[in-house]
């Protein structure tokens, strides 16, 4: 399948669109492009905010505004996902989790990717309304949304999916 398919799968039915990404066998290479290309949207989706920022407060110009989001969602948020993954894997192995590090990072990774689009909304409602109640409530859905999505990962990746063939 599609990434684009995986992603609308995946909110319908997350342990089996996660079952199949790990059941693939562990291909780091892989995760990573899963995890990059959702740092890459992620770095996208706050180009309207920042654009909106900077026209109202010019102290700050938009290339450097644009230069911390890049550093930021591109540099520094793959290197935190790779942190909480592990440090994921490790309470679920505390808990009785039978999997392996590669599939606690394909989990969160895989989360990260499947609410990209919706950042992508997100930012733009930044972008034209501004702060309010609306950009507030549509980031906790989408938070909520990337619990859902990574937890029932874990849980896939907890019952040793990557072992069955």
């Amino acid at each position: 399948m599609s990434v684009v398919d995986d992603i609308v799968a995946t909110y319908r039915r997350p342990r089996r669109v996660m079952a199949r990404l790990i059941g693939a066998g562990p291909r780091e290479d892989r995760a990573l492009a899963i995890l990059m290309g959702a740092a890459a949207v992620i770095f996208v989706s706050q180009w309207p905010r920042a654009a909106r920022q900077a026209h109202l407060d010019p102290s700050a110009p938009l290339d450097a505004r644009l230069t911390g989001a890049l550093l930021a969602s591109v540099f520094l948020l793959p290197l935190a996902a790779y942190a909480v993954a592990l440090v994921s894997h490790a309470v679920a192995r505390a808990f009785g989790g039978q999997g392996t590090a590669f599939g606690a990072r394909m989990a969160l990774f895989w989360a990260l990717m499947a609410v990209a689009p919706l950042m992508l909304l997100h930012g733009l409602l930044a972008g034209l309304a501004g702060p309010g109640a609306g950009v507030t409530i549509l980031g906790g859905v989408i938070f909520v949304l990337f619990l859902w999505i990574w937890l029932n990962g874990l849980w896939v990746a907890g019952q040793g999916a990557e072992a069955r063939p």
